[in-house]
């Protein structure tokens, strides 16, 4: 009997290790993403007759007249900042302050679109103050979470000039695989809002 047993527990150990050897086992692969190269930072003057402002923009960025939007004058002077090694955008908008465009309602508009559709999305939008040493005042948005723009600001005078830009990807919103880039294209964006000057 003993002997019986033996042979059967001998037969189911070597079916078990045989069997073992033969599975697959996997323990998963970790979520990554791909490796970045970064071109090196260089700019170029954006000055454009008839535009009443100007600054300095990424040499691997190219402007595009954006006429998307309105018939008003305002129109005449938006652009977007497309920035194809990223699938990136900077979208600038300008207005005229003035009877039509005033000066309280165009900063209530600044950040009403900051807050809109992201304030339930975000898992936090701090606000920065601006004051560059061109005398452009401002607030910049820094937006957390996986919102469609991370990177969001207006630039005044308080009395003529209102100009206000959002950075946007042509990609679905993660904050982890973005927040390279977002790192990357946010000195992109400081060094326009401190290059710029208003005509």
């Amino acid at each position: 009997m003993r002997t019986v047993f033996k042979t059967v527990l001998a037969v189911m150990l070597g079916a078990v290790v045989i069997t073992a050897c033969n599975s697959d086992y996997s323990t998963g692969k970790k979520k990554g993403y791909f490796k970045i190269s970064f071109p090196e930072k260089k700019y170029q003057l954006f000055d454009q007759p008839d535009y009443p402002y100007t600054f300095e923009y990424p040499v691997y960025a190219n402007i595009i007249k954006d006429t998307t939007f309105f018939d008003d004058k305002a129109g005449d002077w938006w652009i977007n900042i497309d920035i194809p090694a990223f699938a990136g955008r900077i979208y600038i908008s300008y207005k005229a302050i003035g009877p039509q465009n005033k000066f309280d309602s165009l900063v209530r508009d600044g950040f009403k679109m900051a807050y809109k559709q992201h304030v339930e999305i975000s898992t936090g939008i701090e606000e920065s103050r601006i004051l560059t040493p061109n005398s452009v005042s401002g607030m910049y948005f820094d937006l957390g979470g996986n919102t469609a723009t991370a990177n969001q600001f207006f630039l005044t005078d308080t009395t003529r000039h209102f100009l206000r830009g959002a950075l946007y990807f042509d990609a679905a919103p993660n904050a982890d695989s973005l927040s390279i880039v977002n790192s990357f294209l946010r000195k992109d964006l400081e060094h326009l809002i401190n290059t710029l000057h208003w005509k």
